[in-house]
């Protein structure tokens, strides 16, 4: 709590700013993808939790798809499995995919229990029977993978009726096809075509990095604003490299597809998200359509 009157004032002054922002976004659709790498230092889960609670309060509709890379490695292991990837995407056969659910049902329940204890209303969709994407099988270069898939159909309605509300949606990056069968999908590319699907203002890809760098491994280097033809020159010159490609994409899909903005920011930075939606402060990297 502020003790002087002069420290009460600079909080109030900061509410002030925002009002254009609250004013701009209030009502409009907020997906926020956050990876098992981010999510897994309680600290700073909750931070991210905390300012997911305070866009609802405020009358924005955030949406969180979240994944749970290291989490399912680490079961693997325990299992006595090796993780194989094959251009980013996890090999996924019939036991592999059982402990992908179970690990990522285990943090879909902590996010949503977390979100109401900070004063929020949330709802998980980490289930067959509630998520919202439908799959099909991926086929990368002619390789089977097993259990991953691509999506083909988003059904938005729960997560728009979660959203009305005043819920915010907990929605894990599996689908399924018409039978029932579950895939394990790129949680980037989940959120992406969520965030399509739900005409949502803005996708916010919270990462463990600062954004694009120009130059890897220069935090001084930070991209703070770029459009589509220049991330794909990034990504051909390699700049844009490893993980960044997949979010870099799901930006551009994203964009391509009628969300009108998109951003990387760091989940290391104290209220990351609130700066980015509520501040014309570059602290990541911002991804448009066109300059």
């Amino acid at each position: 709590m502020p003790n002087t009157l002069p420290e009460a004032s600079a909080k109030a002054d900061i509410l002030v700013e925002a009002l254009p922002y609250l004013q701009a976004f209030r009502g409009k659709v907020v997906v926020v993808k956050s990876g098992g790498s981010a999510l897994g230092d309680p600290a700073l889960r909750r931070g991210l939790l905390r300012d997911l609670v305070f866009l609802s309060v405020a009358g924005i509709r955030p949406v969180l798809v979240h994944g749970g890379g290291p989490d399912i490695s680490q079961r693997m292991a325990a299992a006595g499995r090796q993780a194989r990837f094959v251009d980013g995407l996890r090999v996924t056969d019939a036991e592999t995919l059982h402990i992908v659910v179970e690990a990522l049902q285990e943090l879909n329940r902590t996010i949503v229990k977390e979100l109401i204890s900070f004063g929020g209303r949330a709802v998980g969709l980490a289930h067959a029977a509630k998520t919202p994407l439908i799959a099909k099988r991926l086929m990368v270069r002619g390789q089977d993978l097993g259990y991953v898939g691509e999506i083909v159909e988003v059904h938005p309605t729960s997560v728009l009726a979660a959203t009305r509300r005043g819920a915010i949606p907990v929605v894990w990056p599996l689908g399924k096809d018409r039978t029932g069968q579950l895939y394990n999908i790129n949680a980037d590319q989940a959120a992406a075509d969520l965030a399509a699907a739900l005409h949502a203002e803005k996708l916010v890809l919270v990462t463990d990095v600062r954004g694009i760098l120009r130059q890897p491994g220069d935090a001084d280097s930070l991209v703070l604003s770029v459009t589509i033809p220049e991330v794909d020159a990034m990504i051909q010159e390699g700049i844009v490299v490893k993980g960044m490609i997949p979010k870099a994409r799901a930006c551009v899909h994203a964009l391509k597809h009628g969300v009108r903005k998109t951003h990387m920011v760091d989940i290391k930075v104290q209220h990351a998200l609130l700066l980015e939606i509520f501040t014309d402060r570059g602290i990541g990297t911002e991804i448009l359509k066109a300059s």
